[in-house]
């Protein structure tokens, strides 16, 4: 395996990356990340372009899948992929809409959104949180489940892949996210200048006060995705749950995401400039822009993160072609 050099803010190698030949510490790497036969993912580098070729298929072995909540098997697949190699910072942020958020070290496809939503309207503007409770999703206990087409993907922390890489001994990083930047665990400096003790980074995301105004009613509870608003400085994180900080792989800084414990779990949008061919695994499709600053609207507050495309829970007793509520996603 060859892992580029890679600088986000500066001309930096990553730990554990070379740039043509010596492979040595990346081999290094990899032997740590892969215990299976079964997975397979390269990342090279190709003049500003960071190259990901991947089969999907986790270095760790899954869950049991098909599983109660979950019908359907993992099959390995052909990802091709491509992120710029000096990731830029746009002006605002863009929603990930129903496109993949990034890739893991391992190949895994990072997809924080879900297909179900309240009583199956399409148009209700509700989407089911996957770890909000409502919905047997059959996550394993990688917080990780199979889609119809038999994608394995990740809707919160990769525990096992964040353990190997440091845990919260120190920034873990965990992949790449499809502007580029890098994604980390949920533990980081204390001090963002420079390395110094490790702290738990919190998301800045609360649960709305009050009743939802339309569709399932009641309190908000963290049941959908629309129950969350993003409140500036809450906790340690921006509305794409990420910051500016030193890592062991950027001595002097970089921006990058954070994977965390509580909502968004995976961040629902990107501060730089998703590449194209990440949108299309799910079919293509423009990035929608948040526009944040202009709207007055934040992902999770108001602004509809992922358009509702599948099966979600139907009032008790009803049923739509037999299926089990909230099966599949």
């Amino acid at each position: 395996m060859q892992l580029g050099v890679g600088a986000h803010e500066s001309s930096l190698h990553l730990q554990g990356e070379t740039e043509v030949i010596e492979q040595t510490a990346a081999e290094a790497l990899w032997d740590m990340f892969v215990s299976s036969a079964e997975a397979s993912a390269t990342f090279s580098v190709s003049g500003n372009k960071r190259i990901i070729t991947a089969n999907g298929y986790p270095n760790i072995t899954p869950g049991k899948f098909p599983n109660r909540g979950n019908p359907h098997a993992i099959n390995k697949k052909n990802y091709q992929l491509a992120i710029p190699l000096e990731p830029k910072r746009n002006n605002r942020a863009t929603a990930i809409g129903n496109k993949p958020f990034g890739i893991a070290l391992n190949g895994v496809l990072m997809d924080p959104g879900t297909a179900e939503t309240w009583q199956n309207d399409r148009q209700s503007g509700w989407n089911y949180e996957a770890k909000g409770g409502a919905c047997r999703l059959g996550l394993d206990k990688f917080n990780a489940h199979v889609q119809p087409d038999g994608t394995y993907h990740y809707h919160g922390i990769p525990t096992g892949l964040f353990a190997q890489n440091g845990g919260r001994k120190t920034p873990a990083l965990i992949g790449y996210a499809a502007d580029g930047f890098p994604i980390y665990g949920n533990y980081g400096y204390s001090d963002p200048a420079k390395p110094s003790s490790m702290k738990k980074l919190k998301s800045s995301y609360v649960i709305k006060s009050g009743t939802r105004p339309s569709g399932p009613g009641g309190p908000y509870n963290g049941v959908f995705t629309q129950d969350y608003a993003y409140q500036d400085g809450r906790g340690d994180l921006d509305q794409c749950n990420g910051r500016f900080a030193a890592t062991p792989e950027y001595p002097d800084g970089t921006y990058h995401y954070v994977l965390t414990d509580s909502f968004p779990f995976i961040p629902r949008c990107w501060m730089g400039f998703p590449d194209q061919s990440f949108s299309r695994l799910k079919g293509g499709g423009g990035a929608r822009r948040a526009r944040l600053a202009g709207r007055g609207e934040r992902p999770g507050q108001g602004a509809e993160m992922r358009p509702p495309r599948g099966a979600g829970p139907r009032p008790e007793g009803a049923r739509r072609g037999g299926k089990m509520p909230c099966s599949g996603s």
